[in-house]
């Protein structure tokens, strides 16, 4: 759903002794040009949204569906490669100085607007002073204000100073950057480029069908070399039914399948094998519910305690995703260098979760089968998003597990836009069943830190302790990876015993991708990390566009 907008990689990796520079020699790269063999260009990569974007300025919107589009339109000052090792995107090379407190970018020189303005440092600086403006609505701020100074060096190079180290840095300024010509002096929440977007990247925006489609054409003049398909097409298809069938009608040519699909209707499906290759592995992502804590009913831990216990994640994971997962005790990915498997687990125990409500003072008094406490019973409504069965079906086996302790849930599923926009932004909720996608670092401040909660911010829950805040800022500042380990697998026990999350399941990743497209090459980093690569044979190309 709503995603990190980074995922930062280990602290080691990125101060460690020696790394100044994005290539292994210690110099700048000779060319970062796209270079594949026998690669041709055109044709078009058609791929589906459940629900349509919020805006296109990547900086200040959280929902996938934006991210996902204006991903490919901006760039930042560095990015991940295929196996999540930080290399350079708009900076050429860096320098890391003071033990980690000093970062100078030397910036690509040949980078121009969409709409051929040179980029430069102004718009680094620019972007700085963009993403901490209180007037700024964005939920990234943080990163950027434990900078304590930015000093443009020239044209082309920037330091960045911080008062004291900041183990995610440098992976910080993968914060897409922005154009300091159209939106200096702007309201952005008025700005013409939330719905026609200026970028750098490999793709500019060409059309937005509102409830549609939105339209990407290829960047003739991107730094990196012009992406191979000519267009990329995002369609707005809010059901992952309906995208299935126009997936074997090859109207959609990228799909995340849902457990059914891949274990019932692919294999034996000769459309479906003739058109796509299918590709399966653990995703850096978690399903959760989250429990709203402004809400009296839900600030006693107990409560939350008991609603983990009468989860039954095994049989959601075996039921509804087919074996297709894992369970999850919290905010990191199983087999990780950061998770904790030692933390207190909650398997299915209805007893236990009577138990636990009943020492909340929850009984049921006037045998109607829901509990209540001062005369109030506890109900709540679950909401989820549209679209999207695993949740729902998930959502309905809680329903009827919930019941048998005594607690009366009401399922609401909503559109996209409106789930986002008037629900979770807005913190009009009891209950939200989403994901968050599981980031290599493991700073949680953005989501977790107290200082993040409240409307539009992604602590949209309001989780607040004291203790726990303490040590997600101690980790942020420390470099060792086994002191790191020590502050976030004891934040990982207090998660783990308030419960702010019922922590559901890690999924696998389940990508169906058309048999056309050359390239196609899954790596730690996902499927799509090198897509700008792709490309079809002229023979079996299905889209052409006039210039």
């Amino acid at each position: 759903m709503i995603k990190k907008i980074l995922v930062v990689l280990l602290a080691a990796a990125v101060f460690g002794c020696g790394q100044k520079k994005s290539g292994e020699s210690g110099e700048p790269e000779v060319s970062r040009k796209r270079n594949v063999p026998n690669a041709v260009y055109g044709d078009a990569m058609v791929e589906s949204l459940l629900g349509d974007a919020t805006g296109l300025i990547y900086n200040i919107t959280s929902d996938s569906a934006s991210h996902d589009v204006a991903g490919k339109i901006y760039n930042g000052l560095v990015k991940y490669d295929q196996n999540l090792t930080i290399t350079g995107d708009l900076a050429d090379w860096w320098e890391v100085l003071d033990d980690g407190k000093t970062i100078i970018f030397h910036l690509n020189q040949d980078v121009r607007w969409h709409d051929g303005k040179p980029f430069t440092a102004e718009d680094v600086e620019f972007t700085y002073k963009f993403m901490i403006d209180d007037k700024t609505p964005t939920s990234y701020d943080a990163d950027f204000r434990l900078v304590s100074k930015l000093e443009i060096i020239d044209k082309y190079t920037v330091k960045v100073s911080y008062d004291e180290p900041y183990a995610p840095a440098l992976i910080s300024w993968g914060m897409p950057m922005l154009p300091k010509h159209l939106l200096q002096g702007q309201d952005v929440k008025k700005s013409p480029l939330l719905r026609r977007p200026v970028g750098t990247g490999p793709y500019k925006f060409l059309e937005w069908k509102a409830g549609d489609s939105i339209t990407l054409v290829a960047n003739d003049d991107y730094f990196l070399g012009r992406p191979y398909l000519d267009r990329y097409i995002f369609r707005i298809i809010p059901d992952t039914a309906t995208t299935f069938l126009e997936l074997l009608n090859g109207a959609v040519d990228i799909m995340s399948l849902t457990p059914l699909q891949w274990s019932k209707q692919t294999d034996s499906n000769p459309r479906f094998k003739q058109q796509y290759d299918k590709h399966k592995y653990l995703a850096s992502s978690y399903e959760y519910v989250g429990y709203n804590l402004r809400k009296p009913m839900f600030q006693d831990k107990r409560v939350r305690q008991a609603l983990s216990y009468a989860t039954p994640k095994q049989d959601i994971i075996k039921g509804i995703r087919f074996g297709m997962g894992v369970e999850a005790t919290g905010p990191f990915k199983p087999g990780t260098i950061w998770y904790n498997p030692d933390v207190k687990k909650y398997d299915y125990n209805i007893e236990q979760a009577k138990k636990l409500l009943a020492e909340a003072g929850y009984k049921d008094t006037n045998g109607d089968g829901i509990v209540e406490k001062d005369g109030k019973p506890l109900k709540f409504e679950l909401i989820t998003n549209q679209g999207n069965s695993v949740r729902t079906s998930t959502a309905e086996v809680l329903q009827k597990s919930w019941e048998k302790v005594g607690v009366k849930v009401e399922i609401r599923v909503l559109e996209w836009a409106t789930f986002i926009n008037e629900y979770i932004n807005k913190q009009k909720f009891d209950a939200v069943m989403l994901g968050w996608n599981i980031t290599n670092d493991p700073d949680l401040y953005d989501v977790w830190h107290s200082a993040n909660c409240g409307g539009q911010k992604l602590n949209f829950i309001c989780y607040k302790n004291a203790e726990f805040d303490k040590l997600l800022i101690e980790g942020r500042k420390e470099f060792d990876t086994e002191k790191r380990k020590e502050y976030y697998f004891k934040a990982q026990e207090i998660l783990a015993e308030e419960q702010p999350y019922t922590f559901l399941y890690v999924p696998d990743a389940l990508v169906a991708v058309n048999k056309r497209f050359h390239e196609v090459q899954p790596a730690p980093a996902g499927i799509g990390y090198n897509q700008e690569d792709w490309w079809v044979d002229k023979d079996k190309q299905k889209y052409s566009f006039q210039k």
